[in-house]
């Protein structure tokens, strides 16, 4: 790797529903990757938090990430953390979760809307209509720019990835320029990161989530907490395009990217 200090803070163990590998594999093969910090963030889906036992894995996850570190001290920096999908959604029972463990880093995501399934499994084409989906979603990323009981919003464009990268429909982005640049200076208002999510480069869309153009936008309204993650659910995608996305924070003025430890922001140079 080009840069000395990568950090990959969104990965997903055998205790997301959709992760494959035990956290101390996930952790081992980082470090064979000389990923220097590596977050372990299962998914946490607050509105089915105990129907779909996300307590259960809450428990498991962090119980995981404690036991890979210890086997892994010295070898490479292993973070706690959650991916909290939906928090707006039940707030009292989020912040109530958020309280029982002693996280590092605290993911926020919108993958779905209220009673809607996850845009991963929606169908867009034809003539569906998208806009009120993406009015509805960008609504509620506000909320949660403004809820600031999390570390990082993941994965801002989400949707696009689907809309997009799979099923080649037109966004014309413009008409959300003001809620984005909204929902960018609530969270420097908060003191909460944004999160340059590297999966879009492996998927059909080809592009980040956000792209550098709301990167750029970020850094210009004088945004300076910015995490990257590679949203890997497999081992082989474990730091894939962190030096992309490094390129990109470069180009948009970054100089240092943001690792967090006990919830506290840490700037970590790009070099």
């Amino acid at each position: 790797m080009s840069y000395r200090n990568i950090t990959d803070l969104h990965t997903h163990t055998e205790r997301s529903f959709d992760g494959h590998y035990p956290a101390l594999v996930m952790c081992e093969q980082a470090a064979e990757k000389n990923i220097k910090t590596i977050a372990v963030t299962d998914h946490l889906e607050m509105y089915a938090y105990y129907r779909d036992s996300f307590d259960e894995t809450a428990r498991l996850s962090y119980a995981d990430t404690l036991a890979a570190r210890e086997v892994l001290s010295g070898k490479i920096e292993i973070l706690t953390g959650a991916e909290t999908g939906e928090a707006v959604y039940d707030k009292a029972l989020s912040e109530e979760v958020l309280g029982q463990y002693d996280y590092d880093i605290v993911i926020g995501a919108i993958h779905n809307l209220p009673d809607k399934d996850d845009f991963y499994y929606m169908d867009f084409s034809g003539d569906m209509v998208f806009y009120p989906l993406l009015d509805e979603y960008f609504y509620w990323e506000l909320e949660m720019a403004k809820w600031a009981r999390f570390d990082t919003l993941a994965h801002l464009t989400y949707p696009l990835r689907y809309i997009i990268g799979n099923y080649h429909r037109q966004v014309d982005m413009g008409r959300y320029s003001e809620i984005i640049d909204e929902i960018l200076l609530t969270l420097i208002k908060n003191k909460t990161a944004l999160e340059l999510n590297t999966a879009g480069f492996r998927q059909p869309i080809g592009v980040p989530s956000p792209d550098r153009d709301i990167i750029s936008r970020y850094r210009a309204l004088g945004g300076k907490l910015l995490t990257v993650g590679s949203d890997a659910h497999y081992t082989e995608h474990l730091g894939a395009n962190i030096e992309d996305a490094y390129d990109i924070a470069l180009g948009c003025g970054f100089e240092s990217i943001t690792v967090y430890r006990k919830r506290e922001p840490y700037f970590i140079p790009i070099e």
